[in-house]
């Protein structure tokens, strides 16, 4: 069974040969190379010490030293280098209190998560699959190397891990692996929310969102916090979050939906979600619900309020959740939507010909009374676009300001 390694990490493992030492690329590209899948990151793990593949290559980086990892640099990537470890006790189910360095491959395999992650290969030795990883591949089954206990009990966000990869690779969560993930879930209050959030972030963007459930039903929940619980207790039909993008913005919308605005803000910033997610999220769940009249002066009126490419996303996501009787409506809306992006209507108040400078130096004081008087002369040009014309907005303008006395 070969892989094929690219030919900087090959040369790596060479090197390290070479030099006395066994070495092979390890876990998750070894995995998807055997799926036939293009791997993010080759991983390379090593029976040489951190200090010894220090001095065998000439540029690294102490990436974690203390967990036996340094980074190589060749041809301007980065490849992870890893000694051969046991693990020692795990005290607050996160770390290890101690790292001890060891030359057994296999000790190094079997304290890792799952079966599909704990093989090695290398083009000298082959693949080493010392727990049947491929067999799991083959049966499509997410497996816990050795006792899933113990695994779950070392780090608990291995039971968030193991729903992600079978929501990925739309693999079966093996029975006692299933068993385990009940019974360890309330060490999920010891993980942070952003590991937290990055697994549940990679398994909405799967191919399988739908797996979501299986937090809820697993018991994990209430031990990530009281308002995604809740949140979990609203969800329906989440199989059809694969309608929309894979998409950060859109898939946590499409989980958050049926909350109030405010409510799905607060389990996004408790999970620590970039700004921008929370932000565009907010602004989705805020108008999904609300009807766009099939009239252009609506549609621009909207379209006003939106960034170009949310406004795009507003409509994609009613496609997947609007009531069937919006659905005709929604085809019209969105191609009067086409047609007033190919006329180059303005809908942009920075885009209206008459600006709030002209204003004053037709003689209006800066202050309220002058944003009042450009936001209807914008009002004007959304009803009526062939108004964005310089000499009818400034007689328009001053008849507003007559108007205000």
């Amino acid at each position: 069974m070969e892989i094929q390694v690219p030919e900087a990490a090959r040369r790596i493992i060479e090197q390290l040969n070479t030099s006395g030492f066994e070495a092979y690329v390890v876990g998750g590209c070894v995995r998807d190379s055997l799926l036939g899948r293009s791997p993010e990151d080759w991983d390379i793990t090593t029976s040489a010490k951190p200090e010894q593949v220090k001095e065998i290559f000439n540029r690294t980086v102490d990436t974690g030293i203390q967990h036996g990892t340094v980074t190589v640099l060749i041809d301007h990537e980065g490849y992870e280098v890893t000694t051969y470890r046991i693990d020692g006790e795990y005290e607050d189910g996160r770390h290890p209190k101690s790292v001890e360095f060891t030359g057994n491959l296999l000790e190094d395999l079997k304290r890792r998560d799952f079966t599909i992650n704990a093989m090695a290969y290398s083009d000298r030795e082959g693949l080493v699959d010392a727990f049947d990883g491929v067999k799991d591949l083959e049966g499509r089954i997410i497996r816990c190397v050795g006792n899933p206990h113990d695994r779950f009990n070392e780090d608990a966000l291995r039971i968030l891990r193991a729903i992600r990869f079978s929501a990925q690779l739309g693999f079966d969560l093996e029975a006692k692996t299933r068993a385990a993930i009940s019974v360890i879930a309330p060490n999920m209050a010891k993980v942070s929310k952003e590991r937290i959030q990055v697994e549940l972030t990679k398994l909405l963007l799967s191919d399988h969102p739908g797996r979501l459930k299986e937090v809820y039903e697993n018991g994990i929940g209430p031990y990530i916090s009281e308002y995604f619980e809740d949140a979990g207790r609203k969800l329906m039909e989440v199989e059809r979050l694969t309608g929309l993008p894979s998409v950060k913005h859109m898939r946590w919308t499409g989980f958050l939906r049926l909350e109030e605005p405010e409510d799905a803000v607060r389990i996004l910033k408790e999970l620590k979600l970039d700004n921008d997610t929370i932000y565009q999220t907010k602004t989705l769940v805020s108008l999904w619900k609300t009807e766009i009249p099939a009239h252009k002066p609506a549609i621009r009126q909207v379209m006003s309020t939106l960034s170009p490419e949310l406004y795009k996303d507003l409509l994609c996501f009613q496609k997947v959740f609007c009531h069937t009787s919006y659905k005709t409506r929604l085809k019209m809306v969105e191609q009067y939507s086409k047609e007033i992006l190919k006329a180059g209507d303005c809908i942009r108040l920075k885009d209206m010909v008459v600006t709030g400078r002209e204003l004053i130096d037709a003689g209006m004081k800066p202050g309220p009374e002058m944003g009042t008087v450009l936001n209807r002369l914008f009002q004007l040009v959304l009803e009526k676009p062939e108004c964005n014309n310089r000499e009818y907005l400034m007689k328009s303008a001053e008849q507003f300001i007559k108007e205000q006395g």
